[in-house]
């Protein structure tokens, strides 16, 4: 069978794992729990009871070569050994020479032997040199022991395991780059930095200038670049080619790393081909940073060497994915950036999108039907996993209703425009929404989607909308619902055809549950997939629903002032342009709510 590989669809990648594809319900531990396969012994089972699974976990450079030349597995097979035994896959996150920005999971001979093994020197205020905690990328030696030491652990891990494909993918690295300065200070980064920039990295920039990420162009439409490409006799220095700055550091220091990192993967990959990528600690200010985010940010900002300067950020991702072309895929972690600003940057040029570290409360989980949904992503992963008990995990239940759809949502990722996620947070203290309404389209279909109907305080929502084609629907999720137009401005009224909940029996197979109209579609107007704990905010009649399966089935139909009833079919499979509105301002939710409370009264 073959090894887990990466296996190109019309919308991108998809992770092949058994000859088949698979939906990574990922969780990342703790750094140092992988380190003891007795401490696993206490965590496999929360993990398994918690849908998860496949486990990111760390190897450390330090315990597998803790003398140079002599390698010790022993602690790392037992680890793969009980991961299989509970039916779990293994994401390997090799901690070898970067880790945060940082060189400490270095073996102690590395460590103490600055001399063959140079360390990066910060510049700091009032021309002071400080030594820094991780290596110089300008040098051999630190490079060429990381890669001798990847391959070994590579050529273990397929003597093995190539027969079990527990280990489906390998990190290489952890959020490289440097911290407390924008550049390496040191004298052999000095005299790269103050030497002509390579040629690779000029042609590349220019031959594919249409395709760079927007980020990049900007900076370099702020440089001296465009004018100094031409004239090789301008190129003296990474200055006089794109200027003086923290972003013409940035941009030196992620060719370097990008470099760096290639010679570890490439010879890691020769040994055993498993797909492998990078992380990426990113940006927390600006565009980037999570409007909602509340609390202090306690490490890393908005300007290179704030965030480790050099890493895979999206205004030198291109860089990255040139100059590290082993990488299958750069990867981002989101904690306090905005979550679908990050999943959009990070399917640059079409690569894979996962998420290797994310928050892991409930505010984190809603936003993974994001990742899954609208960006076919391999897998998401909360950071800490091991630390929650299963009974209070948020991520129980939206990876075990993934886990339940997951052939659906495959299908789905594989298909163009086949599938969109999303999710709706808490309403704030003052009752402003952080979630507005979000309106997509599907073929002949516009559809709104809003959160689900309440007569009290709405509440959060998540969830995903596979098109099955025509007007058929499949919905995934809770706490939202749909209003559909045609986009045939023809066809001026919309309804529900068939709305029926289902049940899932078995993997990839689906029994029909009870039909749906009347209150749970306030009369037909809405397609309600509700929460769990609706507010019937002192209204005496319950004609709102909790949420059961959190699956449904839904087809709809649209007609024409000239149109027959008997047209209904043939109608269905067409589609007013933009959402659904009352001309008196309020919104349909609003109107139906007055409507209704008028009735009664």
């Amino acid at each position: 069978m073959p090894i887990p590989h990466l296996q190109p669809t019309p919308t991108g990648k998809q992770l092949i794992v058994d000859d088949k594809p698979f939906l990574m319900l990922a969780g990342e531990l703790q750094n140092s729990s992988m380190s003891s396969a007795e401490y696993m012994r206490t965590v496999w089972q929360k993990l398994t009871a918690a849908s998860v699974n496949t486990v990111l976990g760390a190897v450390q450079w330090e315990q597998i070569e803790p003398e140079e030349g002599k390698f010790d597995f022993a602690e790392l097979d037992q680890v793969i050994f009980d991961a299989r035994q509970h039916g779990l896959r293994l994401v390997l996150l090799w901690f070898g020479s970067f880790k945060n920005a940082t060189s400490i999971y270095t073996p102690g001979w590395v460590k103490t032997n600055q001399k063959r093994f140079p360390r990066a020197r910060l510049r700091q205020a009032g021309g002071r040199i400080e030594i820094a905690d991780t290596l110089s990328v300008f040098q051999e030696e630190g490079p060429a022991a990381d890669a001798r030491a990847f391959t070994k652990l590579m050529e273990h891990i397929m003597e093995i395991d190539e027969q079990h494909s527990t280990v489906i993918m390998v990190q290489v690295e952890n959020e490289c780059g440097i911290r407390g300065d924008s550049r390496d200070g040191s004298r052999l980064a000095d005299a790269r930095y103050y030497a002509p920039v390579p040629q690779d990295l000029l042609s590349f920039l220019s031959n594919d200038w249409e395709n760079l990420h927007p980020s990049l162009k900007a900076n370099l439409q702020h440089s001296k670049f465009k004018t100094t490409i031409s004239d090789s006799s301008k190129n003296k220095s990474w200055e006089s080619v794109f200027g003086t700055g923290a972003q013409t550091d940035e941009l030196f220091m992620a060719y370097h790393y990008a470099r760096y990192v290639e010679k570890v993967t490439s010879a890691g990959k020769a040994a055993y081909p498993l797909p492998m990528y990078a992380n990426v600690w990113q940006n927390y200010k600006g565009e980037d940073k999570d409007l909602n985010f509340k609390g202090v940010v306690v490490a890393g900002g908005g300007a290179p060497g704030e965030y480790p300067s050099g890493g895979g950020v999206a205004n030198v991702l291109d860089v990255w994915q040139q100059f590290a072309p082993s990488l299958d895929f750069v990867a981002p972690d989101v904690y306090l950036n905005d979550y679908v600003s990050s999943c959009r940057k990070y399917r640059h040029r079409n690569q894979p999108l996962f998420i290797p570290e994310q928050r892991r409360d409930e505010y984190g989980a809603r936003r993974v039907w994001a990742a899954y949904g609208t960006y076919a992503a391999l897998g998401t992963a909360p950071f800490g996993i091991d630390t929650l008990d299963p009974a209070t995990n948020p991520f129980k239940l939206h990876y075990g209703l993934l886990a339940q759809m997951a052939p659906y949502v495959l299908a789905a990722q594989a298909r163009p425009n086949a599938s969109f996620g999303f999710f709706f947070d808490e309403l704030a203290a003052d009752g402003s929404d952080p979630s507005p309404p979000i309106t997509t389209f599907f073929g002949d279909w516009v559809v709104r989607v809003e959160r689900s109907f309440v007569f009290g305080r709405p509440g959060p929502g998540f969830g995903m909308i596979i098109h099955q084609g025509g007007a058929r629907f499949l919905l995934i999720g809770s706490g939202f619902q749909l209003v559909f137009s045609s986009r045939d401005p023809g066809k001026t009224f919309t309804g529900i055809l068939r709305y029926r909940e289902k049940i899932v029996v078995g993997p990839g197979e689906l029994a029909d549950g009870r039909v749906l109209n009347g209150d749970e579609t306030r009369t037909g107007k809405l397609v309600i997939m509700p929460g769990e704990d609706p507010d019937y905010g002192g209204y005496p009649i319950c004609v709102t629903i909790p949420a059961r399966t959190r699956v449904a089935e839904v087809e709809i139909y649209a007609l024409g002032e000239e149109e027959n009833d008997d047209d209904d079919d043939e109608a269905g499979l067409n589609g007013v342009d933009g959402p659904v509105d009352d001309d008196d301002g309020f919104s349909l939710v609003e109107r139906l709510k007055k409507q209704t409370i008028a009735a009664v009264n």
